[in-house]
C-alpha cells in the first residue's frame, strides 16, 4: 500500500465513509465498499484492510444496540460461522491474489442475488429447524473470511427469525463484533493485517466516524427503494469489474 495516489486515497476514504453509513443506519450499503477497496489494492490485502474498519464500526454499533440481542438466534448460527471462518482461512492459504479479486467479485454477485431473496426468505417458516441456521451461519463465516461480505447473509438469516427492529440490529451488531474479532488472528497469520495496513486504517478512521454520524442522521430521510436500487446497480458493476480482472480486462 505504498505510494497511494490522491485518487486512491480519496476512494479509500470514500469506502470508509460508506462502511460508516452502513453501521450508522443504512444497511446494505457496506457491500459497495468491498469492490472499491479491492480495485485499489490486491484482493487479500483489501480484505485485511477492510476488517479493522468493520471492527471500529461494530464498536460504534454496539454503543447503540448492545442491550438488544436475541441470544437464541445468535447462538444457533455462531458456532457454524466459526466453522465457516476456518474453512475460509484454509481457502485463503491456497488462493493467490490473481484469483482473489475475481472470487470477491463472484461472492459479491452471489450476495446481491441473495439480497433479492431476502423479502421472500423473511416470509417463510424456515427458521424452525437446525439446518437453516447452520447453513446460513456457515455461509456467513466463509463469505466474511474471504471478502468481509457476510452482511446480507446474516441479514437474511435474522429476517427469517422475524425479529423486531431493535433485536434485529442488536443481534446483528453482536454477531459481527464477535465474528470479526475471531478473524483477526487468522488474517494476521496470513499477513493480511500488518502495521502498514493499520497505519492506513488510522487515516481512514475519521471518514468512518463521519459516515456513522451521517448514517444515523439521514437514514430516515432517504427514499430506501431508490437508494437501494442505485447501490445495487453500482455494486453489480463493481463486482463484474472484479471478475473481469481474471481475463486481464
Amino acid at each position: 500500500m505504498d505510494n497511494l495516489t490522491l485518487v486512491k486515497w480519496s476512494l479509500l476514504l470514500m469506502s470508509a465513509f460508506i462502511q460508516g453509513l452502513s453501521k450508522g443506519g443504512i444497511p446494505g450499503i457496506a457491500i459497495l465498499a468491498i469492490p472499491v477497496v479491492a480495485l485499489i489494492v490486491p484482493g487479500k490485502e483489501a480484505t485485511g484492510l477492510i476488517l479493522p474498519m468493520l471492527i471500529a464500526g461494530d464498536v460504534m454499533a454496539l454503543a447503540i444496540w448492545r442491550k438488544n440481542c436475541d441470544r437464541k438466534s445468535l447462538l444457533r448460527a455462531l458456532p457454524w460461522a466459526v466453522a465457516g471462518i476456518l474453512t475460509g482461512w484454509y481457502a485463503l492459504e491456497h488462493i493467490s491474489d490473481t484469483y482473489m479479486n475475481p472470487l470477491i467479485g463472484a461472492i459479491i454477485l452471489a450476495i446481491l442475488l441473495l439480497q433479492r431473496q431476502e423479502k421472500k426468505l423473511g416470509g417463510k417458516a424456515v427458521s424452525g429447524g437446525r439446518v437453516f441456521p447452520a447453513f446460513m451461519g456457515f455461509l456467513g463465516g466463509i463469505t466474511t473470511m474471504l471478502a468481509n461480505a457476510a452482511g446480507p447473509v446474516i441479514s437474511a438469516y435474522l429476517l427469517s427469525m422475524r425479529l423486531p427492529k431493535n433485536l434485529f440490529m442488536g443481534t446483528c451488531a453482536w454477531f459481527f463484533f464477535i465474528i470479526n474479532w475471531i478473524k483477526v488472528p487468522f488474517m494476521v497469520d496470513l499477513n493480511m493485517i500488518t502495521p502498514a495496513s493499520l497505519s492506513v486504517n488510522a487515516r481512514m478512521l475519521p471518514a468512518l466516524i463521519a459516515g456513522v454520524a451521517a448514517g444515523a442522521l439521514f437514514a430516515k430521510k432517504i427514499n430506501q427503494k431508490v437508494f437501494t436500487a442505485i447501490v445495487t446497480f453500482l455494486t453489480f458493476i463493481a463486482g463484474v469489474r472484479l471478475i473481469l480482472t481474471a481475463f486481464g480486462i
